[in-house]
């Protein structure tokens, strides 16, 4: 299968004359200028749990694929039937799933059936097995029942032809099932997304190396790697790279070529160290995106190669956030899912702040247990312990707002980010 069209190297450009974004322009423009970038590729049902749709999917066949009963009881003609109490003999023989009657069952007799067998012609209605007393042959039961009681018709749930799932859901468990039950056994979806992570400065050491009083171990890349995980991408391992302009060069183009988009975090900015962003900029593709958000600001966005690149803060509390709002709608956009807005939950604060006019905040934040918003114990962005500490954001939009505890918040949980 064909793979869709690359972006254009110029797909991040931001009109002349901006110097602070708000976040909600940030994200429109975002959503305005990607597309999917990945291909399609046929994979069984049973293993395509996680994958992203690439076409509607029609149900090869009806759900249920016959009229079936819903209870063990008796089955018989509603025409049989006439007022007051009911008694009918007993048929020879029974319906079973899997073992279906052989043959017509005659006007005024009912037949023994059980959950899930196949209805056979002669009923059309069923009392439940509890309703009902049997002596000498003769069912009995009081009237009541409606016409079709009891019986599950054909494609009830999902008929032949008809539209099952669309295109761009991320298959869950419960669609795999629905996909089996009307006879889907492949389906067409976009290849997984997969997303290079990069990590730079001199500063930085990992976890088990060596390390000096003046470093510190990079708390980024296993963040991000696993949040692409979560998000049903593959995520590629490009690891960490020293402040060197020719190895961040290298590094990009390693990404390029295994990679359909490239995170990175830190080194984007404008110092003199600030490698990634000076080697983006010779590409001639490099836009700095000063948002006006807290924690995070700066957004690297270029492309290198052909491929988009991401350049989150080094910060890990503002990476984390930022990966959050900004990076995962864009991935999931580029990854065929479509863009994905976290909706929002309305609280009341368990806490008091002077929230500044400028710049829209995200405040790491937890329900606590009478349903109140609380919020960590410190905004200091290097406090990487309250991410673990919350299980969801409270933001603040942009304008200057006094709060005080009761009052309404906007809440999302981590849940809404798919974690």
């Amino acid at each position: 299968m064909s793979n869709p069209p690359k972006l254009s190297n110029d797909c991040f450009a931001l009109p002349p004359g901006v110097h602070w974004t708000p976040v909600d322009e940030t994200l429109a423009a975002l959503r305005d200028r990607v597309s999917v970038v990945t291909g399609i590729e046929p994979v069984p049902t049973v293993a395509a749990g996680g994958r992203v749709l690439a076409a509607d999917i029609v149900a090869k066949r009806n759900s249920p694929p016959y009229a079936n009963s819903a209870v063990d009881g008796y089955g018989f003609a509603f025409a049989s039937l006439g007022d007051g109490d009911q008694a009918l003999p007993l048929a020879e023989g029974r319906a079973a799933a899997g073992g279906p009657f052989d043959g017509v069952v005659p006007a005024r007799k009912a037949l023994r059936i059980l959950t899930g067998a196949m209805v056979p012609e002669g009923i059309d209605t069923i009392v439940l097995e509890e309703d009902v007393l049997i002596e000498d042959g003769v069912l009995k039961f009081a009237m009541g029942l409606k016409k079709g009681a009891n019986v599950r018709p054909k494609g009830e749930d999902v008929s032949v032809g008809e539209g099952a799932l669309s295109a761009g859901r991320i298959l869950q468990p419960q669609d795999l099932g629905l996909l089996a039950s009307v006879g889907v056994d492949t389906v067409d979806v976009y290849e997984r997304l997969r997303v290079a992570v990069l990590s730079t400065g001199d500063e930085l050491r990992q976890v088990g190396e060596d390390i000096a009083p003046h470093q510190i171990y990079d708390a980024n890349r296993p963040m991000l790697l696993d949040l692409i995980r979560r998000w049903g991408m593959e995520p590629v391992d490009l690891g960490h790279v020293r402040d060197d302009a020719d190895m961040v060069k290298q590094m990009l183009t390693r990404g390029a070529q295994e990679a359909d988009v490239i995170l990175t975090s830190g080194g984007a900015s404008a110092g003199d160290e600030d490698h990634i962003s000076a080697a983006l900029q010779a590409s001639g593709t490099l836009n700095l995106w000063r948002v006006a958000i807290k924690p995070g600001r700066p957004l690297a966005l270029a492309m290198w190669e052909g491929v988009p690149v991401f350049g989150l803060p080094g910060n890990p509390v503002a990476a984390f956030v930022t990966a959050l709002i900004f990076a995962r709608p864009t991935l999931l956009e580029l990854s065929g899912a479509g863009w994905a807005e976290p909706r929002v939950m309305h609280l009341p604060a368990a806490f008091s702040k002077n929230k500044k006019p400028g710049r829209r905040e995200y405040l790491r934040a937890k329900m606590d247990a009478n349903g109140h918003a609380e919020v960590f114990k410190s905004e200091g962005s290097g406090r990487i312990s309250g991410l673990s500490w919350a299980n969801g954001l409270v933001e603040l939009k942009d304008e200057g707002r006094e709060i005080a505890k009761g009052d309404p918040v906007r809440y999302y949980p981590f849940s809404e980010f798919g974690l």
